[in-house]
């Protein structure tokens, strides 16, 4: 029979970490309604993950759900925090009127007592923006999102998660293996071969095992084993448009009495940006910089200020990215997924989300048979430029909309960067105009208004603001004044993030 003929049966996922074992539980989860599927992961002893992606995004509570993964499994296995958003501080510059030099860019929507009161907001700038969420009132008292009683998956604020990426990864494998059956082999891949049509056949190991497959998804990283060394697709760079190429990464430890913030830091600084993500025992911490504006030696001595006591250059971890994608994701009957699909430096946590909306779109569309891989490639692969071109125009506009200038960076980043021309015209319009709904395009974008409206106004955009009657400010006026009641209230029922976790794990040892 021919290959093009043959259905799909036999799935190897090649490379474990983060994005190997999302698309093993998606696609898992998948055969739990599809017939014949037999899924492996292959991964390499020799190869050890980049282990820094520690945020997540909201949507990532929907997946762990469907997965059948149990939030209390995940806070007592990966060292999980809660996370409500990220802090910018000091992404703009600093000015006498300004009273703090920092915003947030919250889960929650910013429409106090439901209501959309953006136009109200441009009018009079009575608070910083994301107070119109109760969110920032959360965060800024270090308290935890979810009630005591909170159900899983479920809080009074909307949250994601900080963990320890290395223990994700061995959660989502053992849940993998155990729900769903996946097949896990410890196997160096020497090379692959090609069947007829240019399709892969099988995977030669060094072990010298030769090993049939019908279809592949390539998670081997920043290596790309089979999307660029197979299929040799050209790498998309998009240094142009994001600057920063370096990063700098170091674990701290952290005592059981010292408060957790509930959200990631940005600190913005004259090459870059530092984040600093809270866990149960530790923060991890990494200094983000553009090697054309700052050398490795300046980059060391500012993360070094930045910790002050205690720091180790030798503990440090020197990390260099390239931001970018591959030209096409989906080739003959392999997808890349993953580093091996693309990467963007960590600003708004974004690889882990795209990972796992990419795993979903291929477990959902997979085809039945070898031979209509074209027509869902297509698709698939226009769909997915489209992913990495606006997530790339939402972490840029956080560099391109700041009024830093006191370094040759910011100067190059909000004058002489490379601009999409989608990016152009909406900040165009966006002085005219609030954004709105009808500009994204919701199947596509992972950031849409709120997002967008969140960091355009913490960072001063000058929208104009329309004229509406005095009835309906009023009224405005009214709804704004009972969130703040509202918030306060809310703020008042929860605990801090640091009680909520030991009372939590006090519970957890008392019922074993």
């Amino acid at each position: 029979m021919s290959q093009l003929n043959m259905k799909i049966r036999k799935i190897a996922i090649v490379g474990g970490g983060t994005a190997g074992w999302l698309a093993a539980n998606h696609l898992g989860l998948e055969s739990t309604k599809r017939r014949g599927l037999e899924i492996t992961v292959i991964e390499s002893k020799d190869i050890p993950i980049i282990g820094v992606g520690e945020g997540t995004v909201s949507i990532i509570r929907k997946s762990l759900e469907n997965f059948g993964i149990n939030e209390a499994e995940l806070l007592l296995r990966c060292d999980t925090t809660f996370k409500t958003g990220i802090k910018f501080i000091d992404w703009m510059a600093p000015k006498k009127n300004r009273k703090n030099n920092f915003f947030y860019h919250p889960f929650d929507t910013p429409y106090p007592s439901g209501l959309d009161s953006t136009n109200y907001w441009l009018w009079n700038k009575s608070c910083e923006f994301s107070a119109l969420t109760k969110s920032y009132f959360v965060a800024e008292k270090n308290q935890c999102p979810k009630l005591r009683e909170s159900s899983p998956y479920d809080g009074a604020v909307n949250y994601a998660y900080h963990f320890d990426a290395k223990k994700f990864a061995d959660l989502l494998s053992d849940n993998a293996k155990r729900r769903f059956g996946i097949i896990h082999k410890i196997k160096t891949i020497i090379s692959a071969n090609l069947g007829e049509n240019g399709f892969i056949k099988s995977l030669n190991y060094g072990d010298g095992e030769v090993e049939e497959f019908d279809f592949f998804i390539d998670c081997s990283g920043f290596n790309a084993l089979l999307i660029d060394k197979v299929f040799d697709v050209p790498f998309i760079n998009k240094g142009d448009q994001i600057l920063a190429d370096q990063a700098l990464a170091l674990q701290v430890k952290t005592e059981s009495s010292d408060e957790i913030f509930p959200y990631t830091k940005a600190t913005a600084h004259q090459a870059g940006w530092i984040w600093d993500i809270p866990l149960t025992t530790r923060r991890g911490t990494g200094f983000v910089y553009s090697s054309a504006h700052m050398s490795e030696q300046e980059a060391v001595a500012e993360f070094a200020r930045y910790h002050g006591a205690g720091f180790r250059e030798e503990n440090v971890r020197k990390i260099p990215m390239k931001a970018g994608y591959r030209e096409k994701f989906w080739v003959k009957n392999c997808v890349a997924l993953g580093l091996a699909q693309g990467f963007i430096e960590p600003l708004e946590a974004t690889s882990i989300v795209i990972t796992d909306r990419c795993a979903e779109l291929i477990s959902h569309l997979l085809p039945e048979y070898l031979k209509d891989i074209d027509l869902r490639a297509k698709q698939i692969n226009l769909r997915v430029q489209t992913i990495w071109e606006r997530v790339i125009d939402f972490v840029q506009l956080h560099y391109l909309i700041s009024d830093r200038r006191d370094s040759t960076f910011w100067h190059d980043c909000t004058e002489n960067a490379k601009v999409s021309g989608v990016l152009s015209e909406r900040l165009l319009m966006w002085k005219s105009f609030a954004p709105d709904h009808y500009d994204f395009s919701a199947e596509v974008e992972f950031f849409h208004r709120e997002s967008f409206l969140c960091v355009l106004y913490g960072m001063d955009y000058p929208t104009l603001s329309l004229e509406n009657t005095e009835e309906y400010m009023v009224f405005l006026k009214s709804k704004i004044d009972t969130h703040f009641k509202d918030a306060e209230a809310l703020v008042g029922k929860l605990i801090s993030h640091r009680q909520w976790l030991n009372e939590f794990y006090a519970y957890a040892a008392n019922k074993q």
